[in-house]
């Protein structure tokens, strides 16, 4: 359990480590479908598109970046305004230490901070560390695609999970 961790918004100056974590993701083929890994420029404009209601945390341990969250919009109707997709990355070596759980905790305190009534996820479902914490943290499995993607020139099944943070009556 990384105890010291703070959690904290996100600046500029950490996209390089922002990055380094998210490629580690992507080169261990547990937590996305994406295959090749980002550079700073695609770092630069994903950051662009993270600010205000969109938000990025990072978990900090001493003066290292060991993690990393985000609100994403989840889908451009406006009836989903208020549906949040989630990512959340940790570093290879801090992950299953408790990192992610202090991410998801501000993370959806930011999302009901804008308005964010709902937060969505997908993950695969061999991913158990990740499916563990989402549980731990009271998402819902939904449901799975199957063969949602193709990662390797194989299939993927990628499963659904949601969590209520209010309920909004009309």
């Amino acid at each position: 359990m990384i105890r010291g961790a703070i959690i904290r918004g996100v600046g500029e100056t950490d996209l390089e480590a922002i990055m380094t974590i998210y490629n580690q993701g992507i080169e261990d083929r547990i937590a996305t479908l994406e295959t090749e890994v980002k550079d700073i420029s695609y770092m630069t404009e994903w950051y662009k598109q993270h600010q205000n209601r969109y938000s990025v945390v990072v978990a900090e341990d001493g003066n290292k970046i060991i993690g990393w969250a985000s609100l994403n919009p989840y889908n451009n109707r406006c009836a989903y305004d208020g549906v949040a997709d989630i990512s959340v990355y940790i570093s290879r070596e801090y992950r299953g230490k408790g990192v992610g759980g202090k991410l998801l905790t501000t993370l959806e305190t930011k999302a009901k901070e804008h308005n964010f009534h709902k937060l969505v996820l997908f993950t695969f479902p061999f991913n158990a560390l990740g499916q563990g914490l989402y549980k731990k943290m009271g998402f819902r499995e939904v449901g799975i695609f199957k063969n949602q993607g193709i990662l390797d020139g194989e299939f993927v099944d990628v499963m659904a999970m949601e969590k209520i943070l209010y309920l909004i009556s009309y």
